[in-house]
């Protein structure tokens, strides 16, 4: 192993437990917000609320954990709260970045099967398919996270670290120092697959299909703008889970390669890597509190309890507008002649108006 100087880049010290701070404090009022409005609503919950309704549960489980992260690295990454702890805290991070992966993974594939696959806009998921596609997902992620309570140890790593108690993963506890890099290989790789490659692709595969499935409805000029938002929407999905996650498993990646003499060992490379990962790490934490500004906020609905909440009648009004626009009779975009502005006669708008709102309705979870 390399003897290198791990000299910590200076702004971290303070920079990092401020960045889990903030995550946390969005991420308890966005997602408590999700869940509010869940509880709130007297509709009835469409297929994609319930993928939503997980997220946020997940989302919370994780946040609520940053805090103790935060006092970890303002004390110089000394944790002082004890082993169960830190088991427990890192547990949570898995579950957390497993869930997350999953949930938006299965509202990927609810909308695709609803706007590409289904016979026709109305129809209907049996609830039981719903609640077992949580349970599932749930166990599925709950299971890959047990790592953690495994492994999750305190101690002192080296001299290195002086009187510091760490909270790491301490793989000699089952097959001996000889054997740790091949377990932090393996586990590292199989988290990076499960968790962030396999979801991507599947994600990416649903919305490419979806934006070829409604950029065919959007021929006139009439949903113009639901064009723009649909695809802004999917777009956002794919960009925002790809590069909050992305630079957290290529640097974890190339690490562990690194620890497993698989890449050239450089202590440069290494100590580089060693200073970039509390960033990275926290680029993907951010996405628990991004995630209810994507898959909620863009909901009106959404937005109708939150400003019920707050009392915000001014800053919503778009959205009342949108809502307004939303129940109007189909043709009411027609010309005062009674035919579309492309020519087609107003009960072909009226069709393909109503197709259009059930593509949004499924989108907008």
């Amino acid at each position: 192993m390399l003897d290198c100087e791990y000299d910590e880049w200076e702004p971290s010290v303070g920079l990092i437990p401020a960045t889990y701070l903030l995550i946390f404090f969005l991420g308890i009022t966005g997602n408590g917000l999700v869940l509010w409005a869940s509880h709130r609503r007297r509709d009835r919950p469409r297929a994609a609320d319930s993928f939503i309704l997980q997220l946020a549960l997940a989302d919370l489980a994780f946040v609520v954990t940053l805090p103790l992260w935060a006092v970890y690295a303002s004390l110089g990454y000394h944790w002082p709260f004890g082993k169960f702890a830190c088991k427990l805290s890192g547990y949570l991070v898995l579950l957390n970045m497993y869930a997350s992966a999953f949930c938006l993974t299965g509202l990927s594939l609810d909308r695709y099967i609803v706007i590409v696959l289904s016979p026709g806009p109305g129809h209907p998921r049996s609830p039981l398919s719903s609640s077992l596609a949580t349970i599932i997902m749930w166990a599925s992620a709950g299971l890959l996270a047990l790592p953690a309570l495994i492994f999750r140890n305190t101690g002192q790593a080296d001299d290195l670290w002086d009187n510091r108690t760490l909270c790491y993963m301490d793989y000699s506890t089952v097959d001996g120092s000889s054997q740790t890099h091949l377990w932090e290989a393996g586990l590292g790789f199989s988290s990076t697959l499960l968790a962030f490659i396999a979801p991507f692709c599947v994600i990416l595969f649903c919305y490419i299909g979806i934006g070829r499935r409604v950029s065919g409805h959007f021929h006139l000029p009439l949903v113009a703008s639901r064009k723009r938002r649909l695809l802004a929407i999917m777009v956002g999905l794919v960009v925002t889970f790809g590069a909050c996650w992305a630079p957290f498993h290529l640097v974890k990646s190339i690490y562990v390669l690194m620890n497993a003499e698989v890449v050239p060992l450089s202590c440069a490379l290494h100590v580089f890597l060693n200073n970039l990962h509390p960033y990275v790490t926290c680029l993907g934490y951010a996405n628990s509190c991004m995630n209810p500004v994507l898959y909620a906020f863009l909901d009106p609905r959404f937005r109708g309890h939150c400003r019920r909440l707050l009392g915000c009648g001014n800053l919503f009004k778009g959205d009342r507008e949108h809502v307004e626009d939303k129940e109007k009779k189909p043709g009411a975009g027609s010309s005062s002649t009674g035919v579309a502005a492309d020519g087609n006669k107003p009960t072909k708008v009226s069709t393909e108006e109503e197709e259009m709102a059930c593509m949004k309705d499924s989108m907008q979870g």
